[in-house]
């Protein structure tokens, strides 16, 4: 099985290029002629409330259709990481060939399985299936008001679209409500209905948007808040920089002027006197420099990511999102290891094996560690979440195999181009003590005000992005996502630049990891909005979906704070070079 999916991911290039290039690809050709067979998948069942914790369809007393089963293997590594179990469902379905009622089976209930159900009932189980890669959802059963008992349906209706050759919608209905009673035995019965469409294959997928959610005067409002708070910041810094620079500039070069004993007796200060100690390498330089590397890789992945959502329609296809985020983060591994290494060489590092180790495997660790920890949460719960051995395998293959190799090859092209340091000032040999300043002076609280601004520049996005995620909503909105992150970028850099300029000010040369942290304590407000989504947004319960929901938002909210800071450090550092670079140093 493992070396089947590293042969998948060989092949994961291609796929995600051909998704792009033909906007609905699947392993089928999406074409049939009268007659031919349409195979019907059993995916997932699971609480409506509860959406990653799902179990495979017959875990459920359901009973298969009459026909031969269909054995199905995963196409790409997303499949089995999203816990896609694709069933033969057994029932006979041809193109263009109407079926009437008819019963494929028969379940004889005892106690287990009138438990079963009756569970699932109460918990407002759905199940999921697909016919030619198009979702279809439908209810176990309800609790009828009137009589306080449980019903199942037991007959499944599919009026199913055609256009030419090609299946364009399809539509379920469930009906015949049977009484979960031991003893009881209740046929299973199907029938389908073919009806000429109108509808376009490329725009198949349009029903299941909610361009009434996603395209609501909030969301329009919102982006117009947000780009009205980067016009502002942006004014602001200007004006506040630009102007107090030159105030500064002008006082230091009327210092300049002065002889040594007025030198001495005048009240010098500002971020003129840390120039012996404002490029002293950060202490952890190390992890510092692999958390800019793994900073430029995130960025690189979720740009390139975004672009293909929007040209390709990656939502339409099975995995593919998740598919082409894997092959982009292992393809831009490079870029890790060039940014990371040479910053780490320019900061006067030794160890460099050791910080090419460390940025290729920081990011990958995180992930793994917290989807390995949940993924025995699963175990316990026997949910279709449960990643198989073989896809661990793959998952460590790549790492090893891939991602560090290019973050090798990355680290030495960086190290030998760009791993000089030309800083425009020479740093002291023993470090300039740092004065007191006053309480919101301190790193601690720049830091955790700098992420304020940031958050609220996304924070409206954040909930349709959530609602996407963690309820029935399909995200394809994407436009809107590259002017958002574009506007998170512009708003992060303005923030740090400020917050930089006010802690060299107060001749604290600590900058680095002050205008990193600064910007990453936005992760901090995301993780906290989180919380209130959960509690607030949604009906979730339940251990499993729980650890789920916290453990992804996690990783959701570092990933999101090592972007915006290293965007936050890499606008910060041009700043700090610009202006001592024009300022005439003693």
């Amino acid at each position: 099985m493992a070396a089947t999916y590293m042969f998948e991911v060989l092949t994961l290039l291609t796929i995600v290029f051909s998704n792009c290039l033909r906007g609905a690809a699947d392993e089928h050709t999406h074409k049939y002629n009268d007659g031919e067979e349409v195979v019907l998948w059993m995916n997932t069942v699971g609480p409506y409330h509860n959406r990653q914790e799902t179990y495979a369809y017959f875990s459920l007393p359901f009973c298969r259709g009459s026909k031969t089963s269909i054995s199905h293997y995963h196409e790409t590594l997303s499949e089995a990481l999203q816990g896609v179990e694709l069933e033969f469902s057994g029932y006979e379905i041809d193109f263009n060939r109407d079926v009437p009622p008819t019963a494929f089976c028969m379940v004889h209930l005892n106690e287990d399985k009138v438990k079963a159900f009756t569970y699932a009932v109460i918990n407002e189980y759905w199940y999921q299936m697909y016919i030619d890669g198009l979702p279809i959802w439908g209810k176990v059963g309800e609790k009828d008001e009137n009589d306080g008992k449980y019903y199942i349906y037991s007959h499944k209706k599919f009026d199913i679209g055609r256009n030419g050759q090609q299946i364009v919608d399809i539509n379920l209905s469930t009906e015949k409500k049977e009484l979960l009673v031991a003893g009881a035995k209740i046929k299973f019965s199907y029938e389908v209905n073919w009806k000429p469409s109108v509808v376009e294959f490329k725009d198949r997928f349009d029903k299941y948007l909610d361009p009434k959610f996603f395209q609501h005067r909030i969301h329009w409002f919102s982006i117009f808040n947000s780009f009205m708070m980067v016009i502002f910041l942006v004014g602001l810094v200007s004006m506040i920089l630009m102007r107090t620079l030159r105030k500064d500039y002008a006082r230091y070069s009327k210092d300049e002027e002065m002889d040594d004993m007025e030198r001495d007796l005048g009240d010098e200060y500002g971020w003129k006197q840390v120039h012996g100690d404002v490029f002293r390498s950060p202490p952890h330089s190390l992890v510092f420099s692999a958390l800019i590397g793994a900073g430029y890789q995130l960025i690189s992945v979720v740009f390139c990511v975004i672009l293909f959502a929007i040209v390709g329609e990656l939502y339409t296809e099975r995995g593919s999102m998740l598919s082409t985020a894997i092959f982009v983060y292992a393809a831009t591994s490079p870029i890790n290891g060039y940014f990371g290494g040479s910053l780490y060489a320019r900061l006067g590092g030794r160890m460099w094996i050791r910080q090419m180790l460390t940025s290729a495997f920081m990011v990958p660790v995180f992930v793994c560690g917290t989807a390995f920890f949940i993924n025995f949460i699963a175990i316990g719960y026997h949910a279709s979440r449960a990643i198989p051995f073989g896809t661990m395998v793959a998952v460590t293959c790549i790492c090893f195999f891939v991602i560090l190799p290019l973050t090798l090859v990355g680290t030495v092209v960086g190290r030998n181009l760009d791993g000089q340091p030309d800083y425009p000032c020479r740093v002291n040999a023993v470090p300039r003590p740092i004065p007191e300043k006053k309480w919101f002076m301190e790193p601690v609280i720049i830091i955790l005000l700098g992420g304020v601004l940031p958050f609220g520049s996304i924070f409206i996005e954040m909930y349709f992005i959530f609602t996407s995620f963690w309820a029935y909503k399909i995200y394809y909105v994407y436009g809107f996502m590259l002017l958002v992150f574009t506007i998170l970028t512009i708003v992060t850099v303005c923030v740090t630049i400020v917050c930089t300029y006010f802690l060299l000010n107060a001749e604290d040369y600590r900058w680095q990891w002050t205008s990193f942290m600064s910007a990453a304590s936005t992760s901090i407000y995301v993780y906290a909005y989180s919380f209130y989504y959960f509690f607030f947004k949604t009906k979730m319960y339940g251990l499993f979906q729980t650890a789920f929901y916290f453990g992804y938002m996690a990783l959701f909210s570092g990933a999101l704070g090592i972007i915006c800071g290293t965007v936050g450090y890499v606008g910060t550092s041009f700043f700090v070079r610009k202006i001592y670079s024009n300022v005439k140093i003693d």
